[in-house]
């Protein structure tokens, strides 16, 4: 069995106390070092999660040379930076979702990784997780009959203004924080869209409160989806096809795993096993760190999604339908 690939973690953000449990609990990856701009809170962040080293700046810990990749979970515009000098440190990069809305970085960041010779990913932990992998299988099945139509929701209630998800400095808003999920799994059922157009309410931050989308695909598959920071908390996705629909009720926590296949006035409940998709986003990268296994998320994902992100922002900020 290989030997376990050791981790660190640039900033000591929210969303680590997620994926931390994961790193601890696997076999295939050890978190050994944390970094946060103040020393004393990384200290206490190290303590805390029982992680070894701490260290008082991001370029520390990437100058150490026993950390082989890290996990990026600083804000929104500061992820490509980031992953472009972990890349070039040396570091194969997990980058926290989204990685970008801009094309252009997202493809620096991923030429940055083939020079290094390096793995960079976009973290959509809810695509290493059997739920979704069971509904891409039905859908390929013809479980539904032809695929027509796919709808999401994705929201929740945010009105702190000072909330980094609310700046747009940080480029927050509704569609980069929880509508990239949206978007990301329309593309894994529809493929790459050929025009999309957006819809957005933009409230008192200049971020978009409320956005909505509808995305055009080949083969005349269509998605619609709406996100918010401003909307009561709801988050569901269904494929519906000629003969029937999948639902699924939490597909990106996934801390529910059951598909229901609505077909012929019948609901049939389709459970799955609980699994930690934050662990397995880790170890799938892990592996293919070491060799044992395909990389899920890589560069094709990574710039095809900040391309439908910046077609998106582009149709709802110019009322028109963008192409692709």
């Amino acid at each position: 069995m290989a030997s376990a690939v050791k981790w660190g973690i640039v900033s000591t953000a929210d969303i680590n106390r997620k994926v931390i449990p994961g790193m601890h609990e696997s076999t295939k990856a050890d978190l050994v070092a944390v970094a946060s701009r103040d020393p004393a809170r990384a200290e206490a962040y190290a303590r805390k999660w029982e992680i070894p080293r701490a260290y008082g700046s991001y370029e520390e810990l990437l100058a150490d040379p026993e950390i082989e990749a890290v996990y990026i979970s600083l804000p929104n515009t500061l992820h490509c930076e980031w992953s472009v000098r972990a890349l070039d440190a040396g570091k194969h990069v997990l980058c926290e979702k989204p990685l970008t809305r801009h094309p252009k970085e997202a493809k620096a960041a991923f030429d940055a990784a083939d020079r290094a010779g390096r793995i960079l990913s976009e973290a959509f932990m809810y695509q290493h997780n059997p739920q979704t992998k069971r509904l891409q299988q039905l859908v390929g099945e013809g479980a539904i009959g032809e695929l027509r139509l796919i709808r999401s929701a994705f929201s929740y209630s945010l009105y702190d203004q000072d909330n980094i998800r609310l700046r747009t400095d940080l480029e927050g808003g509704a569609l980069m924080d929880v509508g990239c999920y949206n978007v990301s799994s329309s593309r894994l059922l529809g493929g790459e869209p050929e025009k999309v157009y957006g819809e957005a309410w933009f409230g008192p931050t200049r971020t978009d409160w409320v956005f909505t989308g509808t995305l055009r695909f080949p083969g005349d598959v269509i998605a619609t989806f709406d996100c918010g920071t401003a909307l009561p908390e709801r988050d569901e996705l269904e494929a519906i096809g000629s003969e029937g629909s999948l639902f699924l009720d939490d597909p990106w926590h996934c801390e529910v795993p059951v598909i229901e296949l609505r077909k012929d006035g019948n609901v049939e409940r389709i459970e799955l096993e609980l699994a930690d998709s934050y662990r397995l986003e880790v170890e799938n990268v892990s592996d293919a760190i070491r060799g044992e296994a395909e990389l899920l998320l890589g560069r094709e994902d990574g710039v095809a999604q900040a391309r439908a992100l910046k077609a998106l922002y582009k149709s709802a900020t110019s009322g028109k339908p963008a192409s692709l």
